[in-house]
C-alpha cells in the first residue's frame, strides 16, 4: 500500500514538473467505483480543460491538485494508487507498478491529463480501492477534513504526543495507523517505528518509553 513517502513523491514530481502548465486535455475512467464525480465523468473532464496547475498539495495519503480556480481534482492513493509523470520517474509502491512503457496511458489509468508543453500524466490504480474526486475545496470535506496531523508536515511535539498517548486505550500500531490521529503512516512505517524504538506492538507503553517512540 503506498504511504506517506510515495504519496510525497508524487506530490513533488508533479510540483516540480506540472505546476504553472495548463491542462489542455483530460480523460476520466468510467469507473465509478474510484471515480466520484456527482456531476459525471464528461463534466469532471470539461472542468479541468484550460485550468492551470498551481499548486500539488498532500496531507497524510491524500494528494490534489489546486488549480487557477476551483474545482480541485483529489487522489485517494488506496491500495495501489500511482502517479505516473510520461518521461520522468518517480518513486512509487512496488505492487503499484503498471508497465507504462507497453501502453499509454496505462488500461489501469483513471485520471489522465496532457498539459500544454506536451507533458502528460496519469493516475493510475489497477485494484480498484483508490479514489479520484472534485471538490471545490478538497481540505474543509471528507475525507481530507477528518485526517490528523501530517506526519512529515505537522509533527507533534514530544509534549503533545505523550499527552495525546496518555489519554488513548489502544495497541499503539492501531493508533500509530489511525489517520485521524497521525495521517500518512501505514503498516511498513509502522513496523519500522516500534522497531526502532524496540517496542513490541500489543504491550502497555511505559512512560518513559513515549518520549522515545
Amino acid at each position: 500500500m503506498p504511504e506517506l513517502p510515495e504519496v510525497e513523491a508524487a506530490r513533488r514530481a508533479l510540483e516540480a514538473h506540472c505546476v504553472g502548465r495548463r491542462i489542455t486535455r483530460c480523460a476520466v475512467a468510467d469507473d465509478s467505483k474510484v471515480v466520484v464525480a456527482a456531476a459525471g465523468r464528461v463534466a469532471f473532464e470539461r472542468a479541468m480543460v484550460g485550468r492551470t496547475i498551481v499548486a500539488a498539495r498532500r496531507r497524510g495519503k491524500n494528494l490534489w491538485l489546486r488549480l487557477d480556480a476551483p474545482p480541485f481534482p483529489s487522489f485517494q492513493f488506496g491500495m495501489a494508487g500511482a502517479i505516473y509523470i510520461k518521461g520522468v520517474a518517480v518513486t512509487k509502491y512496488k505492487r503499484s507498478a503498471v508497465n507504462s512503457e507497453d501502453e499509454w496511458p496505462s488500461k489501469y489509468s483513471k485520471f489522465f491529463v496532457e498539459l500544454d508543453d506536451g507533458l502528460e500524466f496519469s493516475f493510475t490504480d489497477k485494484r480498484r480501492f483508490a479514489r479520484v474526486r472534485l471538490f471545490d475545496d478538497p481540505e474543509t470535506v471528507p475525507p481530507i477534513s477528518e485526517l490528523g496531523p501530517d506526519a512529515l508536515f505537522e509533527p507533534m511535539s514530544v509534549d503533545n504526543f505523550v499527552d495525546s498517548l496518555s489519554r488513548k486505550k489502544i495497541g499503539i500500531k492501531a493508533l500509530l495507523l489511525d489517520q485521524s490521529f497521525i495521517s500518512g503512516i501505514g503498516n511498513w512505517i509502522a513496523d519500522e517505528v516500534l522497531y526502532q524504538v524496540l517496542v513490541q506492538k500489543f504491550v502497555k507503553l511505559a512512560p518513559n518509553e513515549i518520549p522515545e517512540l
